[in-house]
């Protein structure tokens, strides 16, 4: 998701048909390093998946304790193991959709983890927001999944964690998509401090949203990012939820300053109907 400064525009990012989800696209710095390969086979293993294959990279993903490990960057924000790429399905290039073909089991308990060790914690601020998230997926009536939230540092026994990212330019969160019936394990925040508990709340609850298997309401022309760019459906998939205001949805591609951090009523339409 990234953050959109309103200048000339009246309209930022949680591809996987995103590009740097929720990034200040007015302070990104590239920086220059060695680009590693990735192979031929796995290039054409997301093309033929509809995935957008320009700036694929291996990269060094950093878990919450600090430690990397070796992944694959796509679109900008999306982060995959060769294993998941090599079992992506070929499709078609037509689908039309907002969300992802994968969901988390029904009725299933999340549970959540805020991460609160070294440089990766996050911070006071941030954990408030992260409990108002969880707060409102909560409520949500006739959901079938659930979140159960702690704060602490192990993480390898829960669902999700979520944490800071020190190492991130920029402004926004990055996450994945469901796979086997559960949730996407890591979600990052950054760049956040200067923003309100709400705007925070917003972007962890889009992260989130990711997590279980939403995509962007706007995946197919990136609008409220000012862009023109189809993220394409992908294996992954884009099914219609139907709504008919998009403009209030929490899975917007990207975020302004004047988030409320509230679910949209499309959003809670959409959550009824995939869980």
């Amino acid at each position: 998701m990234k953050k959109v400064q309103f200048m000339a525009l009246t309209s930022l990012c949680f591809i996987l048909g995103l590009q740097s989800c929720q990034k200040d696209e007015d302070t990104i710095v590239e920086e220059q390093v060695a680009v590693k390969e990735v192979s031929a086979e796995l290039i054409a293993k997301l093309g033929d998946a509809q995935i957008n294959t320009k700036d694929v990279k291996l990269v060094d993903f950093m878990l919450p304790d600090g430690t990397t490990k070796e992944m694959i960057e796509v679109e900008g924000d999306i982060f995959m193991s060769e294993a998941e790429i090599l079992n992506l399905e070929a499709v078609s290039a037509t689908d039309r959709n907002y969300r992802t073909n994968n969901l988390v089991s029904q009725g299933k308990t999340i549970s959540i983890i805020g991460y609160t060790g070294g440089s990766n914690a996050l911070s006071t601020k941030e954990q408030t927001a992260l409990q108002w998230a969880v707060n409102n997926y909560n409520a949500l009536s006739g959901v079938s999944i659930s979140f159960q939230l702690t704060f602490g540092t192990d993480y390898d026994s829960k669902d999700m964690v979520v944490y800071h990212n020190p190492n991130e330019s920029g402004a926004g969160g990055s996450a994945g998509f469901p796979t086997n019936g559960n949730p996407h394990k890591f979600v990052q925040i950054y760049g956040l401090n200067n923003y309100d508990t709400n705007v925070v709340e917003h972007v962890i609850t889009h992260e989130i949203g990711h997590s279980v298997g939403f995509r962007h309401t706007d995946w197919f022309d990136r609008a409220s990012c000012g862009q023109n760019q189809n993220e394409g459906a992908g294996s992954i998939g884009a099914i219609d939820l139907g709504g008919n205001n998009p403009s209030t949805s929490i899975m917007l591609a990207c975020f302004s300053s004047g988030e409320d951090g509230e679910f949209g009523v499309d959003d809670i339409s959409a959550l009824n109907i995939m869980y």
